[in-house]
């Protein structure tokens, strides 16, 4: 991956001039500003050769001003810029700097949530002049390797069952992914197998009472099963709010038309169209055997309503927790 290369170089301090970090996953941005804003320069350098702007706060000719600042007993100058996406409209200004930059300053663009097109001469000339990271985020299925490569640097491996309820549960965001691993590995011994267990009394997922189970047992029609995790819900309303629970269920429900609709219902093939970890195939075949297409339709149907009363439409005074149960019983019956 990119950002590795980066910061590869950076721990053997090769430095660049420019830096310009963009893109979606905000985590791998984050990991480059902040070694060079922790580790370029010693503490008793910072205060009068390090600066950090914020885009909002400041524009392109006082960047270019404060990069071509000489650094002073130091060898480095450090330029942080973040939420730089907020000079979108300026940005191409830096042209002429990227021609010629300071070269005993680091300046870095902290560029979140965007990209510079490349079709342009001013993004092609960002990408060949400078260090240029574009990131995207992981899909979901990609989250569970995702967090057995984080966790095997600190020495730990975790079972798949675990990798996935962290992945289902946290989603896509890195950053706090990252953040509810670290938590876990101070309370866990090294090299210990991390366990759906270890999960939920540390990071504080229910491994038995959360939507995805639900989804388990709405999919092989287990009333029981269901009914124990929406009872869960009810005493837990702000940690399981409907409108979360609704939005997984109907994501749940159009994977399983999609399923329906796949000629090619090969394990992989599966996994592909639908965005899931091949782990979760076989819930997905059962699902779809009990849910006909008909049936599934109607469901979807059922999820758009509620979710509308949810948000108190149509709905007087029903609880969450009522709403949930009057779904869960028109899904299974």
């Amino acid at each position: 991956m990119v950002h590795l290369q980066i910061l590869k170089d950076l721990k053997n301090k090769v430095y660049h001039p420019v830096y310009f970090l963009s893109g979606e996953e905000t985590y791998y941005i984050d990991q480059v500003s902040d070694y060079i804003e922790d580790y370029v320069l010693d503490a008793s350098e910072k205060d009068f050769n390090q600066t950090v702007l914020y885009g909002k706060d400041t524009d392109i000719v006082s960047i270019i001003s404060e990069a071509k600042r000489y650094p002073m007993m130091a060898n480095h100058h450090v330029v942080i810029i973040k939420e730089a996406q907020h000079l979108s409209r300026q940005i191409d200004q830096l042209e002429p700097y990227i021609d010629n930059p300071t070269v005993s300053t680091i300046l870095v663009f902290c560029y979140k949530y965007n990209t510079i097109d490349g079709r342009k001469n001013f993004g092609k000339k960002l990408k060949k002049q400078t260090v240029y990271l574009e990131t995207k985020r992981l899909y979901d299925n990609q989250i569970p390797d995702w967090i057995s490569a984080y966790l095997k640097e600190k020495k730990y491996t975790i079972t798949v069952p675990a990798a996935l309820l962290i992945s289902e549960f946290l989603g896509t965001d890195l950053s706090k992914i990252a953040n509810e691993l670290n938590k876990l590995v101070i309370n866990v011994p090294e090299g210990v197998d991390i366990t759906p267990e270890l999960v939920e009394k540390n990071i504080g997922i229910s491994k038995d009472f959360n939507v995805f189970e639900l989804n388990k047992a709405i999919g092989v029609k287990n009333v029981l099963k269901a009914n124990q995790i929406i009872n869960h819900f009810a005493k837990n309303e702000k940690e399981h709010p409907l409108v979360v629970t609704v939005g997984l269920l109907y994501t749940f429900f159009c994977n399983i038309l999609k399923y329906h609709y796949t000629k090619d219902k090969s394990r992989n093939n599966i996994a592909a169209v639908l965005k899931v970890n091949p782990f979760f195939v076989g819930e997905y075949q059962v699902a779809a055997r009990n849910y006909p297409i008909k049936k599934a339709v109607k469901i979807i149907e059922y999820l758009r309503d509620y979710d509308i009363k949810s948000k108190g439409v149509d709905n007087a005074s029903a609880s969450e927790s009522e709403l949930l149960k009057e779904l869960v019983f028109k899904i299974l019956h």
